[in-house]
């Protein structure tokens, strides 16, 4: 599990194959995982500067590739009392989202993506979202595009500072949506669902 905090931007030092090596302060460990660009992987090898991790075909076929070159966010997996800060994130990519617009509001940019409308509902207003690994709140949301508020410490500290529109970025939506969302659409004859029924759904999460 992790909290999409970025704890490090790391430098691409080769993609070949299935294994990506980076260079990073942090001490990784075989075995470790690690999400990089907001995608849980694992770490296969160890060198004095960094760590490589491999990726399978279904998660090339799946990620935003293009941003697995120069530099990735890098977030640890939390450990058994590690502070938590962001948001319940899995590291499991659920699709690739594009940048529609960037504008600056003056203290604040909103940026506009756009994702395949039948991730829509789980995208949810003033819910959480993570692109490429930031964790970051939803204000709006639409058919197919949804805007979120960048402070200029994000974007100076993340790779959002790097985004152009057409930037693919890697998306997971809330969890607990998607869950509840499976749930529902596995029982048979419900007309409804109350309010006290969702808590105790996402509770057993």
């Amino acid at each position: 599990m992790f909290t999409g905090l970025i704890r490090e931007i790391a430098t691409v030092k080769s993609f070949v194959g299935s294994t990506l090596s980076l260079r990073a302060k942090y001490k990784a460990n075989i075995g470790d995982s690690i999400a990089i660009n907001g995608a849980c992987l694992t770490v296969v090898k160890v060198d004095n500067d960094g760590f490589s991790v491999e990726l399978s075909p279904e998660s090339q076929k799946v990620l935003a590739m293009q941003n697995y070159k120069n530099e990735v966010h890098i977030e640890p997996a939390m450990m058994m009392g590690d502070k938590f800060e962001g948001h319940v994130v899995q590291g499991h990519v659920d699709c690739i989202g594009t940048i529609k617009a960037i504008k600056n509001s003056g203290n604040s940019y909103d940026v506009f993506v756009s994702v395949d409308k039948k991730h829509i509902p789980f995208i949810v207003p003033k819910g959480s979202i993570t692109i490429d690994g930031v964790s970051l709140t939803v204000n709006d949301v639409k058919a197919e595009t949804f805007r979120l508020t960048i402070i200029p410490h994000t974007m100076k500290e993340t790779l959002f500072r790097n985004y152009k529109i057409g930037s693919k970025v890697n998306v997971e939506t809330d969890m607990f949506a998607r869950y509840v969302s499976h749930i529902i659409s596995h029982q048979k004859n419900i007309d409804s669902l109350s309010w006290d029924e969702v808590e105790n759904i996402q509770a057993n999460y």
